[in-house]
């Protein structure tokens, strides 16, 4: 028998040499080491999958929160990632208030340019139709490529296809936490650099480039990231935005990230929404990556979303 194979139940089968094979169960915990988990009492909590993402009902987003129900969202959002909301008919004002109940919001900086007609500074309308499609079918955290990248995201669907258009998420804590130590041992302490050029920036004239490019400097943060209010460590590093690991020779920095990002994209760490009008996803930037699916072309999809400031990535050391 060579070296490459194995004698498995009667029959040969190839032994695999790449550290993240894995068959059979891949089973995460959802929280950290020490997370209390205890009931909710001011909305129903449906999980949609075992550590990743769960739909909330019995309330409104469109009233005055009490401060005991937004603790208690709160604490859903860090144990679950990201929370759906049905059938919540809000307008903008209402979006934005209770996005405002998170922390200050966000203006990014490069919609202007790159889509053209946006309204309102905090609010960006991400139209698609057969004029435009869409272009967020790669995974990534939202502005990582910023030195406070953003804390967690409200998105709000106005108008969606008939059928397709779905948004994923991928929670990046059990990612890592599934991790071969060995692989653990070697990224804990490295440092990726973020950038926006080779994404938003080939969607500007060179001019605007220039001007934006001293405001928004390519930034550092620590490959696997802590969140303060668990511990939890989370894979920070994707596709659309990381540019190389730094410290490491190219040809490693290149496998390095190619395994993570294999990783991340398992299904077993995902979660999938079907849009309907009037849903709402509330996710948590830190913990997962998104992907929105780009499937429905030409048919129009319209989603307003408001992004809430965020703080320095903290690393392991």
């Amino acid at each position: 028998m060579t070296d490459m194979t194995a004698f498995v139940s009667g029959q040969i089968y190839p032994v695999a040499t790449d550290p993240l094979a894995a068959y059979g169960p891949l089973v995460a915990s959802r929280t950290a080491e020490g997370f209390d988990v205890l009931p909710y009492t001011r909305f129903t909590l449906t999980p949609t999958t075992p550590t990743i993402g769960a739909e909330i009902s019995g309330i409104s987003l469109s009233g005055q929160l009490s401060d005991e129900t937004m603790s208690e969202l709160r604490r859903a959002l860090l144990e679950w990632k990201v929370l759906f909301f049905r059938d919540q008919t809000i307008d903008r004002s209402e979006h934005r208030d209770f996005a405002s109940r998170w922390g200050s919001l966000e203006q990014h900086p490069f919609f202007k340019y790159t889509q053209p007609g946006q309204s309102e500074a905090d609010i960006v309308t991400l139209a698609k139709d057969a004029m435009t499609g869409g272009v967020e079918n790669n995974w990534h955290n939202d502005v990582s490529w910023h030195e406070f990248p953003s804390f967690a995201a409200v998105l709000r669907a106005v108008e969606v296809p008939s059928v397709g258009g779905d948004t994923l998420w991928a929670d990046t804590g059990a990612a890592y936490e599934l991790l071969p130590e060995g692989i653990k041992e070697r990224i804990d302490n490295l440092v990726a650099e973020h950038d926006w050029i080779n994404s938003f920036g080939k969607h500007m004239d060179p001019s605007t480039v220039a001007k934006l490019r001293p405001q928004f400097p390519a930034v550092r943060h620590p490959v696997v990231r802590v969140i303060p209010e668990t511990g939890r460590k989370v894979l920070f590093v994707n596709l659309s935005f990381t540019q190389r690991i730094v410290g490491v020779p190219e040809a490693e920095s290149n496998e390095l990230l190619t395994l993570l990002y294999r990783h991340v994209h398992r299904p077993e760490f995902q979660v999938r929404l079907k849009w309907r009008t009037d849903t709402i996803a509330f996710w948590d930037n830190r913990t997962c990556q998104h992907y929105a699916a780009s499937d429905y072309f030409p048919a129009r999809r319209v989603m307003d979303r408001i992004s809430i400031v965020g703080d320095r990535p903290v690393g392991t050391r």
